[in-house]
Parts: C-alpha cells; sequence; structure tokens
C-alpha cells in the first residue's frame, strides 16, 4: 500500500510531517491533510514533527494562507502556536476519510475556507485533535524549542510537551514505549472553526473515499468560492512556502557537486531528510515527482561517472607492487 512501510503493522500509525505544516495540525488549524496518495488509514494517526527547522518567512506564508482562508467563513481570530518544535512526537488527529481534490472542492457541505484547503491530489479529513499536556503551573526544565504554548476550548493555557524522535518516510506505526507514554495525558484541542465531515453512508464509518462523494453531488456545479487578490496571494505563498524544501534539497547536491566534493552521503541525508511529502507540495503531481526522481538520480549518475573518471586518473598500485609492498611489511 502506498505509503506505508511493510516491515510495520499499523496498530498505532504515525505520520512524519515537516513544520509547520505539522502544529497547524495537531491544533485544528489545519483540517486537510494533502497528499499525492490515498490514505491508508482511517482513526487515530499520531503526528510527529521532522528535524528541519522551518524559516519565518515560511511560517509567515502558511499563517497568511490559513488567515485569508478562515476570513471567508468571518473567522478573524486564530491563536497561531508560538513555537513550531521539531523533531518531536507532537499529538494526534483522527482521519476519517480520504476523498479527492475535486470532489472536496466541489463539497458544498463543507464550509467554502475547508473547500480552499484542497490543493492536492489527495485531502485527509482530520478531526478531533489532540495534544499531550500538562497543567501550566507545572514547570518543565525544557528549552524553549521543545514547548508550544497553545489555547485550549477550555481558555486555560497548558504546555504542550512533544517527545523527541526520529520520523521515518510514509506512515509508520509508533514505537510502544513511545505510545504507551504518549496516549496519556491527551487533551482535545478545539480549532477556530472545526468541521464534521458528513459521511456518504451514515451506516458505513469508513464511506469516506476516493470517488465517494461524486455520487452525492449534484449535477450543477457548486458556486465556486470567489477569491480576492489577498487569498489568491496567500494561496501563492503557501504554494511556494511548500516547494522550498525540495529546492533546497536540490541546491545541496548541486553545491557537493560544484565544490567536488560527491558526497553520496550528503545526498542520502538530503533524500532522507526530504520526505516524500510536505504542506502543499504533500499533494505534488506525478509528473513533479517524476521529474525530482530523474534529478536525483541524475546526480547520482554524475557522482558515479566523476568516481570512474578519478580512478582512472588515479590507479591505484599494480599487483607486482602491491606484492612487494606486502612482502616488506614488519610486525609492529
Amino acid at each position: 500500500m502506498r505509503g506505508v512501510r511493510k516491515q510495520d503493522k499499523l496498530t498505532n500509525p504515525c505520520l512524519t510531517m515537516h513544520q509547520p505544516w505539522a502544529s497547524l495540525l495537531v491544533c485544528g488549524i489545519k483540517r486537510i491533510e494533502g497528499r499525492s496518495w490515498p490514505a491508508p488509514v482511517t482513526g487515530r494517526l499520531w503526528i510527529h514533527a521532522a528535524s528541519k527547522i522551518p524559516e519565518e518567512a515560511t511560517i509567515k506564508a502558511m499563517e497568511d494562507f490559513y488567515r485569508e482562508i478562515y476570513a471567508v467563513n468571518g473567522v478573524t481570530d486564530l491563536n497561531f502556536p508560538q513555537y513550531y518544535p521539531v523533531s518531536r512526537l507532537l499529538g494526534c488527529v483522527e482521519v476519517v476519510g480520504c476523498v479527492k481534490c475535486d470532489e472536496l472542492t466541489s463539497w458544498e457541505a463543507l464550509p467554502e475556507g475547508v473547500r480552499l484547503e484542497g490543493q492536492t491530489d489527495f485531502c485527509w479529513l482530520c478531526e478531533n485533535p489532540q495534544v499531550r499536556t500538562l497543567p501550566h503551573c507545572y514547570i518543565m526544565p525544557f528549552k524553549y524549542s521543545t514547548i508550544t504554548e497553545i489555547s485550549l476550548s477550555n481558555q486555560m493555557q497548558k504546555l504542550l510537551v512533544p517527545f523527541e524522535m526520529r520520523g521515518y518516510q510514509g506512515v509508520y506505526n509508533l514505537e510502544k514505549k513511545i505510545y504507551e507514554s504518549a496516549v496519556r495525558g491527551l487533551t482535545p484541542v478545539k480549532g477556530p472553526l472545526p468541521v464534521k465531515f458528513p459521511l456518504p453512508d451514515a451506516r458505513d464509518p469508513f464511506s469516506l473515499k476516493p470517488g465517494s462523494i461524486f455520487v452525492h453531488l449534484s449535477e450543477n456545479k457548486s458556486p465556486t468560492v470567489e477569491k480576492s487578490s489577498t487569498l489568491t496571494a496567500a494561496i501563492g505563498g503557501a504554494r511556494a512556502a511548500a516547494t522550498q524544501f525540495n529546492k533546497k534539497n536540490q541546491d545541496i547536491q548541486t553545491d557537493s557537486m560544484q565544490n567536488g566534493r560527491p558526497d553520496s552521503f550528503a545526498i542520502g541525508r538530503s533524500e532522507k531528510n526530504t520526505l516524500e511529502d510536505n504542506g502543499f507540495n504533500e499533494g505534488t503531481s506525478a509528473s513533479a515527482k517524476k521529474e525530482q526522481s530523474c534529478q536525483i538520480k541524475n546526480v547520482e549518475s554524475s557522482i558515479r561517472d566523476q568516481r570512474r573518471a578519478e580512478l582512472k586518473q588515479h590507479p591505484g598500485p599494480t599487483p607486482n607492487v602491491f606484492a612487494a609492498a606486502l612482502r616488506g611489511l614488519k610486525p609492529s
């Protein structure tokens, strides 16, 4: 199944996301998780923040985007996370289904702002965000990067205390020890405009799947949301921010080649840190992903060619020279 690590039995599925998208999801601001592949699970999905520290411009672009789409429904008071911790398990959401982008944007039963979040091939429908919290009076000896202060439904301030852990690509199983600690003290978070996704079939809790909404839509197309200039700019800014991760990783590979350092470890690390998806480019089209894959293969091929050339220019010792040198070795 796409996006699922083969060795994992998904008893406690987890997804690693870049910041600020990860915190926006568990804080209830982000309601749609966009991907280029359909959701392989339904039910509780743990959210882990990747190790890359988000830039201020990226955070601003995504916060501006959500300000604009919430304003469409008259919501102007958004409490964004104060911090965006990395390499941490943040909390969880409930994935209640998955639909195609065209279905979401045409779904009249949903608020306009939710439909505007449909910017990717597949849209994972997320409800009931939760974080593990401790009372505000409990002092934790953590650096600021490990603590996010958010406003909860009871208007009391809580401290979000994420667990430090590493992540993986795709949907993977949360380690048992981490799960047992994380599941204690989960606190529901009330977002600024929570949404309940109606099931096409009330008798089937798994009826929200790609293609299930098309048959329930009216023949007439749903009225499109009128986009103001600021909304259009915010969508463009969010798209640009999401693509920065892929671009920067490609730049790292290019710099490595130009500096005469064909570091295969650096390229492997870059590919590892570039999670398959992120933010809006979590729904990157198949052609774009194919192009990116080709670029990576071209870089790897260039490295192999350069190493072959170096070996030809600086060949190792001949067998006779090696044998003579070996005979002359003395124990130390």
